[in-house]
């Protein structure tokens, strides 16, 4: 499947590195006419807008702290005065700062709230607002979590952000349905990422070649990769997935539900 995303505008958000770097990049790759990456660091960003341009798309870096109210807003407004619309939208960005029910502060359940609920479900509404403006169809992606099931008692504040997520993306599938606009998910398994490698050394003692171990304990016998991830985004954002709209897809190696 080629151009799968022919003459497309995508904002990524979270588009820096890891699964949105991927995804950005899968995007031009795939036909985008301009791509857009949200982050806070314009410093890592310039390796994913080089392949942006070096796919053949026009890329834009939109520097913006999404754990601030009203950045996500400004970054579709950025990315629709640039090209004068946007088609897709993808939320990757995520926080997963670790935290149980009893010790997670009211602080950190507002960040994990503000970055992984309200952003994503902030862009939305003002992507929406663009399609149905011009009377376009067009697709969003919501990169949510596996955990958003239940989780694990450490990621509390995530686990509720995300599983609030989850339920907004088939809210907002349900709502614009008839505007054409195919809004689904996934819920990512362990990945092996940037961010993932920090948040072992941070908080679970990982050390040099973690990612090994941790491998060799998956029934496939290794960790999802952003670029395959990134495929399975690209794929739903584009008419290859058909009308499917309001799916929350579990994107994992192991079943939920299924036990031994």
């Amino acid at each position: 499947m080629k151009n799968l995303l022919q003459d497309r505008v995508v904002l990524v958000t979270g588009g820096t590195q890891g699964i949105g770097g991927a995804t950005a990049v899968a995007a031009a790759r795939e036909g985008a006419r301009g791509v857009a990456i949200v982050g806070r660091h314009a410093e890592k960003a310039k390796p994913v807008l080089d392949e942006i341009e070096r796919h053949g798309a026009e890329a834009l870096m939109i520097a913006a702290d999404l754990l601030q109210p009203g950045e996500a807003e400004r970054s579709v407004a950025e990315t629709i005065e640039r090209w004068g619309r946007i088609d897709s939208l993808v939320n990757a960005a995520g926080l997963t700062t670790r935290g149980t029910i009893t010790d997670t502060t009211h602080e950190l359940l507002q960040q994990h709230l503000q970055l992984n609920l309200a952003s994503p479900f902030f862009a939305m509404a003002r992507t929406i607002d663009d399609l149905r403006r011009r009377g376009e169809p067009g697709t969003i992606v919501n990169v949510i979590s596996i955990s958003s099931h239940a989780g694990q008692p450490y990621l509390a504040p995530y686990v509720a952000s995300k599983g609030g997520l989850a339920a907004a993306t088939k809210n907002a599938a349900f709502a614009h349905r008839f505007d054409r606009i195919r809004i689904n998910g996934l819920n990512i398994g362990w990945a092996q990422t940037p961010g993932e490698d920090a948040i072992q050394r941070a908080f679970h003692g990982g050390e040099e070649g973690w990612q090994k171990n941790a491998a060799a304990a998956q029934p496939m016998g290794r960790l999802g990769q952003p670029d395959e991830i990134a495929d399975a985004i690209v794929f739903l954002l584009s008419e290859r997935s058909g009308v499917v709209t309001g799916s929350v897809i579990d994107w994992d190696q192991n079943v939920i539900g299924g036990y031994e």
